[in-house]
């Protein structure tokens, strides 16, 4: 069975989580946007081992700390999908721009995702959902066994991700939430890269960007 820790790390307040089988205790960490040193202080409370970094997109305050921790632990970097690659050889402009507090180190994923890929840890197993429009090489994580979906910027409680950025697209980000956020069902809760977790059956009725009372 998988569980989830989530912290809020930085100033972005960036919602990192760790992901484990409770059989193996082998973890993964979803969007380690800085802090390091907090995140491996959680990692050791849980009593788990990280053996990949998943990264649902490019934007700096969730790959600020992939980098520093891939090297530290020595585990592997995975995903996005590489239409963001763009966005991770800009990492040093990104934090220069936004007055990240920490030096974000330079990296190369170990291996880029696509639409209906999957990935394992311990006994389980999780899909990987490309879900363009907050940037065109966004990816989400579900885990139907936990009946929950790690989903960066994508959605979010009451509200959707930015499109403003290069390469966002808001027809599309409504797109990727319809046909591919939605058919995980509606008992499913997601995580989102910011503010609390929730439900897609709550969003889908309610969500005044993409509810069924959406204009």
């Amino acid at each position: 069975m998988l569980h989830y820790h989530t912290l809020s790390v930085t100033s972005f307040q960036q919602n990192c989580s760790i992901v484990w089988c409770s059989e193996t205790k082998e973890a993964a960490i979803i969007d380690p946007g800085g802090e390091a040193a907090r995140i491996e202080a959680a990692l050791h409370k849980l009593g788990v081992a990280a053996r990949h970094i998943w990264l649902t997109h490019g934007h700096i305050d969730h790959v600020g700390g992939a980098g520093a921790l891939a090297h530290t632990l020595g585990i592997p970097i995975i995903g996005p999908h590489e239409a963001d690659a763009f966005w991770l050889d800009a990492l040093a402009q990104q934090a220069a721009a936004f007055g990240f507090e920490e030096a974000a180190q330079p990296f190369t994923p170990s291996r880029w995702l696509r639409e209906g890929d999957t990935l394992t840890l311990g006994h389980s197993t999780v899909t990987v959902h490309h879900t363009p429009g907050h940037t065109p090489g966004h990816v989400i994580f579900h885990a139907p066994e936990a009946a929950c979906a790690f989903v960066g910027d994508v959605l979010f409680a009451g509200s959707i991700g930015r499109t403003d950025f290069p390469g966002g697209s808001y027809p599309t980000l409504l797109a990727s939430i319809r046909q591919r956020l939605w058919p995980l069902g509606d008992a499913t809760r997601f995580i989102p890269g910011h503010g609390p977790e929730g439900t897609l059956g709550h969003e889908r009725l309610h969500n005044p960007f993409v509810g069924e009372g959406a204009a």
